[in-house]
């Protein structure tokens, strides 16, 4: 968490001079993304709310997309990943989303994926403001995994804030 410490501040600053909030959707990172934002002193200036997208009945209950809204997208897959940005910015009415999936490990993912991939979605309420990405880290190490997953959604993050006016 104190890797994460840093650039979570970062964040705040920047949402909160701009009076602007965020939603996260995360799976793989397994609640790292939205309690290291939360861990930052007035969080609820930006902080809207978050969820830990793990399951088929949690993207159900948590995220509210059916199987039709989902079909031909894989999950770990970029358009997933921007699916529960965008959805997760609409439904809190957010400025911002913020999404991650993937295999923390140590095994891959039913999907082919190896463990150490994941895809990270940022959007904004502008249609520019919308970034996606893959990482692949190469390891089997799960904790490391969730760590690296954060640490880079965060990064993610900061750098479409610093982009965008």
């Amino acid at each position: 968490m104190d890797t994460l410490l840093p650039i979570a501040h970062r964040i705040a600053v920047l949402l909160k001079e701009r009076k602007q909030t965020l939603a996260v959707a995360e799976s793989s990172a397994g609640g790292l993304i939205a309690a290291s934002l939360l861990a930052v002193p007035g969080a609820s200036a930006y902080f809207l709310g978050g969820a830990v997208v793990y399951t088929r009945p949690a993207r159900k209950l948590l995220m509210g997309l059916e199987n039709d809204q989902v079909r031909g997208i894989r999950s770990s897959s970029e358009p997933y990943a921007q699916l529960l940005a965008r959805t997760q910015r609409a439904r809190f009415d957010a400025d911002w989303g913020l999404a991650e999936t993937g295999a923390s490990g140590p095994t891959g993912n039913g999907y082919g994926d190896a463990a150490g991939h994941s895809c990270l979605a940022v959007s904004g309420r502008d249609e520019s403001a919308q970034r996606v990405m893959t990482l692949e880290t190469g390891s089997a190490d799960r904790v490391a995994n969730m760590r690296v997953f954060a640490r880079t959604a965060l990064e993610l993050l900061e750098a479409e804030l610093l982009r965008t006016p």
